[in-house]
């Protein structure tokens, strides 16, 4: 695989818990002072030890100034795709256009159904996605007439309202692993956001692959999908991370770590060290670089 020449972001992925509330806010605002791009949180409604995400997601954008804000990733089966468009379009527009929209397709089913909410099989999970990300572009879309209807296997929406609108145009970035949902993120996303530690030698290049033939099936430069990736603090050296961009596309690195000590040197000592690596190789290689402007999405 290649270097897809978008410009690099950093940032943390912290533990939502519930024990101490202020701690993860505190986290937040120290990747901000750390000069980071973005903080996120993992949502899972159904554990009691964490805060609800949105919640905290909303309480954070209103603790930092600066700083991107995302659900890594947002457990779709639990919030309704009409409702959860509101919802990010209405923190979009409260934090100055700093939020981003991290999905999931779900897991953990036992839990899922305990709240109330689908059980689904993984083909009926991926159809699911997909059609709440059409739904959740139409909500956003507040300039058309008339109200948005979806006729799909998993929602039925029968003329909601339009809107708000996001102040920016949100991301819709994608927690994938497996073809269906990678073939899924090259048609309609605009991320690809999975964990290292979940992923085996190669799985990146499969990944990417995969995507990289949807998007172009779907008529999209697959250089329009941004690759992230969460990390552990003991892959987060300049000799690990270099190659995954060059070779692999990563361009955003999330953190996953607690530790104070941690998030303050991936800001003040990784980052740009890793951003001076990068576009020394860059000049030398001739790799294009930038932002790719959107094309339609299937």
């Amino acid at each position: 695989m290649a270097d897809y020449g978008h410009d690099l972001e950093f940032g943390t992925f912290i533990t939502p818990q519930s024990g101490e509330p202020q701690v993860p806010v505190a986290l937040a605002q120290l990747s901000e002072r750390a000069g980071l791009d973005l903080v996120t949180f993992q949502d899972h409604p159904y554990q009691p030890s964490f805060l609800d995400t949105w919640t905290l997601l909303s309480y954070v954008a209103a603790s930092t100034e600066r700083i991107k804000i995302s659900g890594n990733v947002l457990n779709l089966p639990l919030r309704p795709p009409v409702l959860l468009a509101r919802q990010a379009a209405s923190l979009d527009l409260l934090s100055g256009g700093r939020f981003e929209l991290g999905l999931g397709a779900g897991a953990f089913w036992d839990a899922i159904e305990a709240m109330g909410g689908p059980r689904r099989s993984p083909a009926d999970a991926v159809a699911g996605l997909s059609e709440a990300i059409d739904i959740i572009r139409a909500t956003w879309d507040a300039g058309q007439r008339g109200g948005v209807f979806a006729d799909g296997q998993q929602y039925r929406i029968r003329g909601a309202k339009r809107g708000p609108q996001p102040a920016h145009d949100v991301s819709i970035w994608l927690g994938a692993y497996k073809p269906r949902m990678l073939r899924l993120t090259g048609e309609k996303a605009d991320g690809w956001l999975p964990s290292l530690s979940y992923m085996q030698p190669g799985d990146l290049e499969r990944g990417n692959t995969i995507i990289d033939e949807a998007a172009a099936a779907a008529g999209r430069d697959p250089r329009e999908i941004r690759r992230l990736l969460n990390i552990a603090p003991e892959h987060g050296g300049v000799d690990v991370l270099l190659p995954l961009v060059l070779r692999d596309g990563v361009s955003t690195f999330i953190l996953a770590s607690d530790d104070p000590q941690a998030i303050q040197a991936w800001g003040d000592e990784v980052a740009p060290a890793l951003r001076e690596a990068v576009a020394s190789e860059r000049q030398a290689a001739g790799t294009p670089s930038g932002q790719v402007v959107r094309g339609p999405k299937a």
